[in-house]
């Protein structure tokens, strides 16, 4: 496995890039920052943030000349190992990195100690890691890869999500399942290959690979109900050293937030543009409705999430000394740069981008996200919102009847409420539910199973069929 790992950091390397002449972390004048360029849930840190250019506009306003930086990595392991060496002062990763990251900088002490500072996307549910099967797996559950080799980053939010959930179905990971430690890229290419029967990944891998068609959800980590979120650490001597700096930065933070609720669309064509993912991908996570709530205040239930997640990484052997949580979480800089109504936006867990306006079709007010989705017609430069499932299967075949090409189609899974792709649901017809309910969309076959069982007269009927006869 030593060889492939090599072969994929040799791209990522290269994709290091500098705004300003900076010659590495440490210099006069220069911040070095490590991001995740396709971890899409970090992107007002990163892709997003960089592509707007606001850090270097708020660092311009704050005097001084300062060069930025910028880093780019596939997780957040190199980024902590680049921060415990001094070399980057601001970076971007996952919860579970997040705890390794602070767990290893307390066990260092000194300089290399670090802060989690600000939240940049979050899901309650932890549906932002997923496991994933060849599109012709007979996997049907968790239960059914006993005995077979599943591709994960181990330490990663996507590999914790699959730890926890396998032992739910009754399986022992360590022993049950063989887990390769690839890198994302990696093990993409591994179940594509054959070599591997699962992939356990954080955003957007999952959706990246069944958008593609190259495989289908076998596991929503919201059925975790467990939050997962991506942040913002910084080296804790450097932020009350040049406490401006980071002011900047996560002033620039909430910028590029308001910027990609008040136009979702060109955020996620400006992240696919720069990242190479399909667009159609980064705005099933990030668009209006998506599966990743954006808010950089720090909410008391990922905190306690966070809590909980130490001693399950240290069960894993993945940290060796528990984190000490409390001097580890600073939101006193975010605190400062929202202002006063920081108390209420962070006690908030409402989607501030919510899917609004009319369904033209079902002459209906889109109002419910719960019900909430989206069809994306080619070419238009806006998304037609719908109000329900049965609505978004009416408004697929009257534009089918106007010869339109329809480019994505978005639709939240019935019992999960998980915002997935429209035609990669499996769709399940309820001849008892009542005509606007009649047909529901669940994002795994095990969750349309479930519903069948226990629904007499239900049954899953193919997508087209759907919207054939809804």
């Amino acid at each position: 496995m030593r060889r492939p790992l090599v072969l994929a950091l040799v791209p990522l390397l290269a994709g290091c890039t500098v705004a300003g002449n900076a010659s590495g972390g440490g210099g006069s004048g220069e911040i070095v920052v490590g991001y995740q360029s396709k971890t899409i849930n970090t992107v007002t840190a990163g892709t997003l943030l960089r592509s707007l250019g606001y850090f270097e506009k708020r660092l311009k306003e704050a005097g001084g000349k300062h060069s930025v930086v910028w880093r780019d990595y596939d997780t957040g392991a190199p980024i902590t190992a680049q921060m415990l060496a001094g070399k980057i002062e601001i970076g971007s990763m996952g919860d579970y990195p997040l705890l390794i990251n602070g767990s290893r900088a307390q066990a260092q002490g000194g300089d290399a100690e670090t802060e989690w500072v600000s939240v940049t996307g979050y899901n309650l549910r932890g549906s932002l890691n997923g496991v994933v099967v060849a599109p012709g797996s007979k996997a049907k559950t968790l239960r059914d890869l006993k005995g077979g080799t599943v591709s994960a980053s181990v330490g990663s939010a996507g590999h914790g999500t699959f730890v926890r959930a396998a032992r739910k179905y009754g399986l022992d990971p360590s022993k049950d399942v063989k887990v390769e430690n690839q890198q994302p890229s990696v093990g993409a290419s591994a179940l594509q290959a054959g070599s591997a029967d699962a992939f356990a990944q954080f955003v957007a891998w999952p959706g990246v690979l069944v958008n593609k068609g190259q495989a289908r959800l076998l596991y929503d980590g919201g059925d975790l109900n467990v939050p997962t979120f991506h942040g913002v650490v910084v080296r804790k001597g450097y932020a009350k050293e040049k406490p401006e700096i980071l002011r900047a930065f996560l002033q620039a933070q909430v910028d590029a937030t308001n910027y990609l609720h008040a136009h979702p669309l060109q955020a996620a064509e400006s992240v696919a543009a720069t990242t190479g993912l399909p667009v159609e991908t980064v705005y099933l996570y990030n668009g209006a409705g998506g599966v990743a709530t954006f808010d950089p205040t720090i909410k008391k239930e990922l905190r306690a999430a966070f809590v909980q997640d130490v001693p399950f990484l240290k069960s894993l052997g993945v940290i060796q000394t528990p984190l000490k949580v409390d001097p580890f979480v600073n939101d006193a800089y975010i605190r400062k740069v929202v202002g006063p109504s920081y108390d209420q936006q962070s006690a908030s867990t409402a989607n501030p981008a919510a899917i609004t306006g009319d369904d033209a079709v079902c002459k209906k007010k889109v109002d419910d996200p719960k019900t909430a989705g989206e069809v994306w017609v080619k070419g238009e430069p806006t998304t037609r919102p719908v109000a329900d499932p049965v609505c978004l299967l009416k408004n697929v075949r009257a534009l089918q009847g106007e010869g339109k090409q329809i480019r994505a189609v978005y639709i939240p899974d019935a019992a999960a409420g998980t915002r997935w792709f429209a035609d990669k649901d499996v769709w399940v017809e309820d001849p008892s539910a009542k005509g606007g309910q009649r047909f529901k969309p669940f994002a795994t076959p095990e969750g349309a199973q479930k519903y069948v069982a226990a629904h007499s007269g239900a049954k899953v009927v193919p997508y087209a069929e759907a919207v054939r006869r809804a």
